[in-house]
């Protein structure tokens, strides 16, 4: 009976040590999961999405570190140093500003391009892009644009002796501006081309002193589409700006589920969703943290 009892008791201690050990391995290797550091940009678009980023992590079990506010000019290589692992970039400013490669209007070969690129070195790499593309363009009053039947950029350039355009100054001279859409599409000759200080554009054609401007394609005031609507580049001008995010391969290596994880965020952030965003932060004055927040819980 003593010898049982000693066989029972080892028996136990067994199953204790063994529930310990499976307990330790079980609810998606939670033990072994790191801090993930998520940056972002210092603007609207880009805390917002970083947000969401980080959220979703969060949300399988990560523990996050949001570095956000960093300058355009300094997050590339806040990245290649490990300052971050992970942010929310734009495929145009990578072909462009970040690499300096060749022009390419094509979203499917600017990425592959990029991808490249960001993998040469061995360090970084990107996930799959959004559909929502953050690129420039021209704005227009919608009043005017159902008045003239212009929808397409085309169809400004054949209707620019009734338009009156409001600059913002070297847009007119830059190869990427009104100097370059030219060339491609023919002289934009409008009645009038008034510079205005940026910030004022959307004003300026609410309070019908022009009738179209320059514009970022996911700006908040275009969310109020009975007065404004952007024209489709339809020759394809400008490459596109789709959100793309960079990430460390060796936060991918020892965490593949990061991927999955992100890319399911991305492909339902289209430009309309971009717009929707900002117009939240920008013009309700909502907090981005709570906006980011609110569209996370909107997915599920």
């Amino acid at each position: 009976m003593k010898m049982k009892k000693i066989i029972m008791s080892g028996l136990m201690v067994l199953f204790a040590v063994a529930l310990v050990a499976c307990s330790g391995t079980s609810g998606n290797n939670e033990a072994t999961k790191e801090t993930v550091k998520v940056g972002s940009k210092d603007f609207t678009e880009n805390l917002v999405i970083s947000e969401i980023y980080a959220l979703a992590l969060e949300d399988k079990g990560y523990k996050v570190e949001r570095v956000q506010n960093i300058a355009g000019s300094i997050i590339p290589k806040s990245i290649e140093s490990g300052e971050i692992d992970l942010y929310p970039e734009y495929t145009g400013t990578a072909l462009l500003s970040i690499f300096k490669l060749p022009l390419e209007t094509d979203p499917d070969a600017v990425f592959t391009a990029v991808k490249k690129a960001y993998e040469e070195a061995g360090v970084l790499t990107v996930l799959d892009y959004a559909p929502g593309n953050d690129g420039q363009g021209i704005a227009i009053n919608t009043s005017m644009a159902q008045k003239y039947d212009i929808v397409t950029i085309s169809d400004l350039q054949a209707n620019a002796d009734k338009i009156r355009f409001a600059s913002q100054g070297e847009f007119d001279e830059r190869a990427d501006g009104l100097k370059g859409l030219a060339e491609v599409y023919g002289p934009f000759d409008f009645i009038s081309s008034t510079v205005y200080d940026n910030s004022l554009k959307y004003q300026v054609l609410t309070s019908d002193e022009a009738d179209a401007t320059p514009a970022y394609t996911t700006e908040g005031p275009l969310s109020d589409k009975a007065a404004f609507t952007v024209l489709v580049d339809d020759k394809q001008f400008w490459p596109p700006y789709n959100l793309m995010p960079v990430v460390r391969q060796d936060l991918l290596k020892a965490h593949p589920e990061i991927a999955e994880i992100i890319n399911q965020i991305d492909q339902a952030i289209d430009t309309d969703t971009l717009i929707q965003l900002n117009a939240k932060v920008d013009i309700d004055g909502e907090d981005y943290t709570k906006v980011a927040k609110a569209y996370y819980e909107s997915l599920e």
